[in-house]
């Protein structure tokens, strides 16, 4: 079965392959403090439990991906992230979509995340996908000036 979902700038959204791990390596490097390595998302992909997507052109130039994990009835955003050149242009809602419909044919019914609580774009965008934050993380992520900042945890049913 060929899993494919429609995003904005004429980009789709499909199932990652492990050919995508150093692009993913790429962009999530441009996303976060500490980037993941290539060899973290080859095992990411190759393992069912831990469906990646991403949101690529007809030539599979990937503008973001998301990966989420998936146990019994629950899901996590494990991470999500988009080049720099695509931010602000519905990769990330469409990607989140794409994760929802594929869901729906899973056991999962809540779905959990965490995100920076200084990272207003994504806290937006997650409560406009339907998350509430259900509590916090003091010191979760590593800031580069030494620092910690606090996590939110955020949860939505499924349907």
């Amino acid at each position: 079965m060929i899993k494919l979902w429609m995003a904005p700038g004429g980009l789709h959204v499909e199932p990652a392959e492990t050919r995508d791990a150093k692009e993913l390596a790429r962009i999530h490097a441009q996303s976060f403090f500490r980037g993941w390595p290539a060899a973290d998302f080859v095992s990411f992909v190759e393992d069912r439990n831990t469906p990646a997507y991403v949101a690529c052109d007809a030539r599979r130039r990937i503008a973001g991906f998301a990966l989420i994990r998936t146990v019994a009835d629950e899901a996590e955003l494990l991470t999500i992230a988009v080049d720099p050149r695509w931010r602000g242009k519905g990769v990330g809602r469409a990607l989140m979509n794409a994760v929802f419909a594929d869901l729906m044919m899973s056991p999962a019914r809540r779905m959990f995340l965490e995100v920076d609580e200084q990272n207003h774009a994504a806290i937006h965008l997650y409560q406009r996908l339907g998350f509430a934050t259900i509590s916090s993380r003091k010191g979760y992520y590593p800031r580069p000036d030494g620092s910690a900042a606090t996590a939110l945890v955020m949860a939505r049913d499924l349907g």
